[in-house]
């Protein structure tokens, strides 16, 4: 057998007794290594000792760590020693393993199966080559040791689109990834923004090293000032995720929250607690987006973050598949990966795929072309002011968060751009409409953007013309179409002509389709898997796709928020859950709003409210006068007369009843009537307003 390349060479004796030497003589010193070699030197004995042992892929070894497959490497490795079949892990009795002979011979072609050199010698290397497939499909397939263990606990992510905050926690160390924010449903009167519940954290602060941030979209970092403003933790990061953080601590009020900051550099491993986390380049609708291998002693897991694999990206700089499949080749424990995407079919489209539709629209456009989209996604403003200049346009970007984000990004390098290219908003009047691009935030029709605000003619400067092209170059996240849609139609109501998803190519997604999803798995070949980001139908799907590239399905778990899921070399289950919610926030004052006033507004939005004024006498037992009822959402003003003289005739009966200890308590006496109300209000109308008495007692 050649040492060089490992071919089988020869059938004498001699050969068959030769030993199985790799290149890498260096004693291996992590259980991903450990792993290579024991299964190395497994499919080595086939190779060498095939008719006499064949190989029997079904009996696995049993429990094997670190030490004693090294000891097992060192024995096998010494040329001194002079070992016979019987020494090996393959032993059996020699009736098996004629038997063995026999089933192997059958079931090789006719040609292959004899008893010639040339025949033992093909047989061989076929046995080896499937002992070297099963090594590249399942680099960890031997290693089943439950020594070390590393929990994953998912506080936000799952079952929404948005909102993620991933905890990794060992027996003494844990580390927190991403800090997201997510968007409230239309019930949430007043609610801005939701942010995950930090519970949990609270229980085990003790015990975190750091902050791990994948990139710098909302989702991911959106709730990091709130959670700055309770708890103080390194917080790393690649810079533009820093330098959006940054704009958020000043507008919060953390700018001295900054000496937390960590800058990390892409491909170098930052020991934190018990984990060695390495931030691996990735491409997604943000600049400098990164995956993440975070590495214990139970084992490495990558994160993907959100991603996508785009070969032709504005940067110029792809998804760093080299350094993924140098952890998949090293063996991965556990896979966590994006997904948004898992139903769509084959690959997403680049992002450099847009220019083209940018270029279509702005030669054709007359009058001044509006571009909204994300805030973040500044290679797509970048690709529009790139035509945009093309076309001799000044360029006027409207929106804080817009500003802020394009010239942190100009700030650090990611983009080159001439200042002078910019007009305020004011000076957009100075030039002819074919001379002016307009950015701007409100893609998602939030109420208070600058896009909202020029549909509806409330913009101190913009106002939209006939003559206008909008361009909205995003999709609606769920939950958001409606918001979307209004917006929509009040710009096509001005006249505008208005360039939406339906539109070629005018938006592309920034998350993995289903082929580029397999090709994550391919590459990283984990032991078990766990999909996230998304809702329950999103992982589902994932998980189907990822069993179709090999991962058994007993490895793969489909998280919620709360779980806590252990994982080892033996196993991955869930152990238990923790408590988890959302926050309610008002962005305009940047402050929490209590869960009972949230409840309260959709109650009074879904049922109404009835106020009743009267005055009692305690010794009658009687009103004084006439009550005074008030409501509002209940039922139409025509009806109010009859509605006041029905809870007037309620609260007579009630009185007419009452016990006289009860007139002595107002609180009790309030709470009675309350309830008399509600009940008579829920036979009429099959409702339960809110019910508010003020009774006087006299």
């Amino acid at each position: 057998m050649s040492e060089n390349n490992n071919e089988v060479t020869g059938t004498s004796k001699a050969n068959k007794k030769r030993r199985f030497r790799p290149k890498n003589k260096n004693k291996q010193t992590n259980a991903t290594n450990t792993s290579t070699a024991l299964v190395s030197t497994q499919a080595q004995s086939v190779v060498d000792n095939f008719f006499a042992a064949p190989f029997d892929d079904s009996k696995k070894p049993e429990k094997t760590t670190q030490d004693n497959t090294n000891k097992q490497n060192n024995k096998r490795h010494n040329t001194n020693k002079n070992t016979n079949q019987k020494e090996q892990n393959f032993n059996k009795p020699e009736q098996k393993q004629n038997e063995k002979k026999k089933k192997i011979r059958k079931n090789l072609p006719a040609k292959l199966n004899g008893n010639e050199p040339w025949q033992q010698d093909i047989a061989s290397a076929m046995q080896a080559n499937e002992a070297a497939h099963q090594l590249i499909l399942e680099p960890l397939k031997y290693l089943n040791s439950s020594d070390h263990k590393v929990r994953v606990i998912p506080l936000g992510g799952l079952g929404e689109i948005g909102g993620n905050m991933t905890i990794f926690e060992t027996d003494t160390s844990a580390i927190i990834v991403d800090i997201g924010m997510s968007f409230p449903s239309e019930s949430m009167h007043g609610v801005d923004i939701l942010i995950p519940d930090f519970d949990y954290v609270r229980k085990i602060k003790d015990k975190i090293a750091g902050i791990i941030i994948t990139h710098a979209h909302e989702d991911h970092i959106g709730a990091v000032p709130y959670f700055f403003k309770e708890f103080k933790f390194p917080i790393y990061a690649t810079p533009l995720p820093l330098g959006m953080i940054n704009n958020k601590f000043e507008e919060h009020g953390l700018k001295s929250e900054r000496s937390l900051f960590r800058s990390v550099e892409k491909r170098k491993p930052y020991l934190i607690g018990d984990f060695e986390v390495e931030w691996i380049h990735i491409t997604h609708s943000i600049i400098d987006a990164s995956a993440l291998a975070i590495t214990t002693k139970a084992g490495t897991i990558i994160h993907t973050g959100d991603f996508k694999i785009d070969h032709t990206p504005i940067d110029g700089y792809p998804t760093d598949l080299g350094r993924l499949a140098y952890y998949g080749e090293r063996g991965v424990l556990c896979l966590m990966s994006d997904s948004t995407n898992s139903y769509r079919d084959g690959f997403t489209k680049s992002e450099s795929s847009v220019g083209k539709t940018f270029d279509s629209i702005f030669s054709k456009s007359k009058g001044r072309v509006i571009m909204s989209t994300f805030s973040s996604n500044i290679h797509r403003v970048y690709q529009a002011i790139e035509w945009g200049l093309k076309y001799n346009r000044k360029v006027c970007v409207i929106g804080r968060s817009m500003e802020r984000n394009l010239f942190t990004a100009m700030e650090l390098g990611y983009i080159k751009l001439d200042k002078k290219i910019f007009i305020d908003a004011n000076e957009v009047s100075k030039f002819k409409d074919n001379e002016v691009l307009i950015v701007t935030t409100g893609s998602q029709g939030e109420t208070m953007s600058a896009l909202y605000r020029m549909a509806t003619d409330e913009h101190k400067y913009i106002k939209i013309k006939p003559t206008d092209q909008i361009i909205i170059s995003s999709k609606a996240i769920p939950g958001n179409e409606s918001s979307v849609s209004t917006v929509l139609n009040f710009l096509i109501k001005s006249g505008a002509k208005v360039a939406y998803q339906d539109f070629s190519e005018i938006h592309v997604s920034g998350h993995a389709a289903q082929e580029e999803q397999k090709l994550m798995v391919r590459l990283v070949k984990p032991k078990f898997f766990l999909p996230v980001h998304g809702e329950y139908n999103h992982i589902a799907k994932h998980k189907e796709t990822a069993i179709s590239c090999g991962v058994d399905e007993r490895n793969v778990y489909l998280m919620s928020d709360g779980d806590v899921v252990e994982i080892c070399q033996k196993y991955m289950k869930r152990v238990r859950t923790v408590k988890t919610g959302k926050v309610f926030i008002d962005n305009q004052i940047n402050k929490q709003i209590s869960d009972d006033v949230v409840i309260d507004r959709q109650n009074l939005a879904e049922a109404g409210v009835v106020m009743i004024i009267a005055q009692i006498s305690s010794h009658e037992q009687k009103l004084i006068g006439k009550s005074r009822v008030i409501s509002y959402g209940l039922v139409a003003n025509k009806q109010d007369a009859e509605f006041s003289r029905e809870m007037q005739e309620i609260l007579v009966q009630f009185l007419s009843n009452v016990k006289e200890e009860l007139l002595k308590d107002n609180r009790m006496l309030e709470s009675q009537i309350r309830q008399v109300i509600r009940k008579h209000i829920f036979r009429k109308v099959k409702k339960y307003p809110t019910i508010v008495p003020i009774i006087y007692v006299m």
